[in-house]
């Protein structure tokens, strides 16, 4: 089974959920920042937060920070869904640091500099990226060999 990380803005909560959508109907496993979120917001609709900063620093935001880097480091691909903000460029460069391949979905906006080195390949559209990813895990070869 190919596991998968999104890691993209929550400005792109839908385009997240529909590329969840095509991966898991080609059979692979996706590890959802989004449904995550909600699944934590569900167990906590009793607890009060005043503050984004509050939620950070508790119990909970510490669980969901060690399950998003958890995720992003132990899968066998990271799709990064430009532009998008810090914390997505965080996970990039965590999966990119422990070795797992990173693939970015470009488009119009997008500020990375440098850093969009850590990119395996950089697409224009889901198509084609979703086509080559079904190749490459078809293949002997996988991604993380094709990186090197």
């Amino acid at each position: 089974l190919v596991k998968i990380y999104i890691a993209a803005s929550w400005k792109h909560e839908h385009a997240v959920r529909m590329l969840t959508d095509l991966l898991r109907a080609r059979g692979w496993t996706v590890f959802s920042f989004v449904e995550k979120a909600g699944r934590d917001e569900d167990l906590a609709k009793n607890q009060k937060r005043d503050t984004f900063d509050e939620w950070v620093w508790s119990q909970a935001g510490d669980d969901k920070f060690h399950w998003d880097t958890d995720s992003c480091t132990h899968v066998d691909l990271v799709i990064y869904l430009g532009p998008s903000g810090t914390d997505a460029w965080a996970e990039v460069g965590a999966a990119w640091a422990a070795g797992v391949p990173v693939v970015g979905l470009h488009a119009k906006g997008e500020q990375a500099g440098l850093m969009r080195r850590m990119m395996t390949k950089w697409y224009n559209n889901h198509t084609e990226m979703l086509d080559e990813i079904a190749e490459i895990h078809s293949s002997p070869n996988s991604v993380k060999e094709k990186q090197t």
